[in-house]
């Protein structure tokens, strides 16, 4: 939805800052596009990332599942609004299906009555009066919802180290993925090695669990 303006130069002009005798407001229109790669290149390799942390991202992340939510609120550097399920009448249960589902007809079937149960319980509790904020816990994760989310650089890379990766549970995993090419058309320079632990770090800390997609060793790195 919007970001920092910028966010390259406000880094890097915030990364000046720190170890030149110049304000900020005076360097920031002054960098060229190299010097702001160079800086960032040289603050982010030595680990001083607080700098990254000027920059904020605030996305709209729609039509995922409850189960993807709870999972993404667990980020905790980060603010949430989320579509409320007391003030908002579900009026039609589409529920997120997973692929394993969906490629089972025999599991699709089960999945699918169980839904239309929890769909029809749930208009006639409302139907009875029955609250909203009452009635919606017969709804199950897959229910539907929308959350607007910000974060700032630093926590998106560490967002990416864990939800990136094959390890991650496929829907987060996918958002995570849209948010990194998101933040890579912004911030190319920023967000350059972001990703899962084996491409930003170069290692794996997944132990027996790993994709496989870098060689573990015993210790799991």
């Amino acid at each position: 939805m919007s970001h920092t303006p910028d966010p390259e130069r406000v880094c890097a002009a915030a990364a000046l800052t720190s170890y030149w005798y110049k304000g900020a407001s005076e360097t920031y229109d002054a960098l060229t596009e190299e010097e702001i790669g160079n800086i960032l290149d040289k603050v982010m390799g030595y680990g001083h990332v607080s700098v990254i942390e000027h920059a904020k991202f605030t996305f709209s992340i729609e039509d995922v599942s409850r189960a993807c939510t709870h999972q993404l609120v667990r980020h905790r550097v980060a603010s949430y609004t989320q579509q409320s399920q007391r003030y908002v009448k579900v009026e039609e249960l589409e529920p997120v299906i997973p692929p394993t589902v969906k490629s089972d007809p025999d599991a699709l079937r089960l999945y699918n009555d169980a839904v239309e149960n929890i769909k029809a319980v749930y208009s006639k509790l409302v139907d009875l009066g029955i609250p909203n904020e009452d009635a919606r816990f017969i709804l199950p994760n897959a229910t539907r919802t929308n959350i607007v989310v910000t974060m700032n650089a630093r926590e998106l890379r560490h967002f990416f180290k864990f939800r990136c990766c094959e390890r991650a549970q496929w829907e987060i995993r996918e958002v995570a993925n849209r948010m990194l090419d998101i933040c890579k058309s912004v911030a190319p320079k920023i967000f350059k090695r972001a990703g899962p632990t084996c491409v930003c770090e170069g290692r794996c800390p997944e132990g027996d669990l790993s994709c496989g997609r870098i060689k573990v060793s015993s210790n799991g790195s």
